[in-house]
C-alpha cells in the first residue's frame, strides 16, 4: 500500500518508538510547520496512551487564527492503513482535520477537540 497521505506530527508520533510500535515502521518525514496555531498541553487520562509514550501531558494544537502564529513538526508519510491506526492512538481529546502546512501541501493533523 503506498504511503500517499501527510499527517504533521508536533508530538509523540514523531518518536520512533511510538512509530514502531503503532504502525510496524519508521516513518518517513519531512520538517514542517503549521501556521495560524499554537502549541499547548493537555493531561490525557488514557493509561493505555500514557503507558505507551511515558507521558500524561501531551502536547495539543490549538487554533489561532493568527499566521504569524507556527507550531514547527514533521509531515509524515502514511498509508491509508497507518492513518486508520493514527485514529485509534489518539484520544477524544484530539480529532483529526485537514490543514496546509507551511510548505504548501496539504495534510492531515490532530488538534484539539
Amino acid at each position: 500500500m503506498a504511503a500517499d497521505h501527510l499527517l504533521f506530527s508536533y508530538g509523540t508520533l514523531s518518536r520512533p518508538e511510538i512509530q514502531l510500535d503503532t504502525f510496524g515502521r519508521l516513518l518517513r518525514g519531512e520538517p514542517d510547520a503549521l501556521p495560524g496555531y499554537t502549541m499547548d498541553y493537555a493531561r490525557i487520562d488514557d493509561h493505555r496512551l500514557v503507558d505507551l509514550s511515558g507521558h500524561s501531558i501531551h502536547a495539543v494544537v490549538r487554533p489561532t487564527g493568527n499566521t504569524l502564529d507556527k507550531v514547527v513538526g514533521k509531515a509524515l508519510r502514511l498509508t491509508e492503513d497507518e492513518v486508520d491506526a493514527c485514529d485509534e492512538y489518539e484520544v477524544a481529546l484530539f480529532r483529526r482535520i485537514q490543514v496546509r502546512l507551511a510548505s504548501g501541501r496539504e495534510a492531515w493533523a490532530y488538534v484539539a477537540s
